[in-house]
């Protein structure tokens, strides 16, 4: 028996929960225990650019990026779980544990 810990990663919060329903329906058809998600804190990007390259120092832009994830944990699987077709922008990181 294997255990699996699956963390998700995407820019979009929405396509990433999209993601996560997608999984559980996968790994709940194969009557496996799922426990989450988990949502784990947004980490957030600023970048800060100048606007002008010379003389206008004070004139800058900045640009957000956030980074949303969840995280599950899969118990007793008998079998390795085949690759999932996930939207493009979501990352998926399995561990066995």
């Amino acid at each position: 028996m294997l255990n699996y810990k699956i963390k998700i990663k995407a820019f979009d919060g929405y396509i990433l929960n999209l993601s996560v329903i997608k999984i559980i329906n996968y790994i709940s058809k194969q009557n496996i225990k799922v426990i989450g998600p988990i949502t784990l804190p947004t980490k957030k990007k600023i970048y800060t650019i100048l606007r002008s390259p010379h003389v206008h120092k004070k004139s800058r832009e900045q640009f957000k990026l956030f980074i949303h994830k969840r995280f599950l944990v899969v118990y007793n699987v008998k079998k390795i779980l085949k690759p999932i077709d996930l939207p493009s922008g979501v990352k998926l990181e399995i561990k066995k544990c």
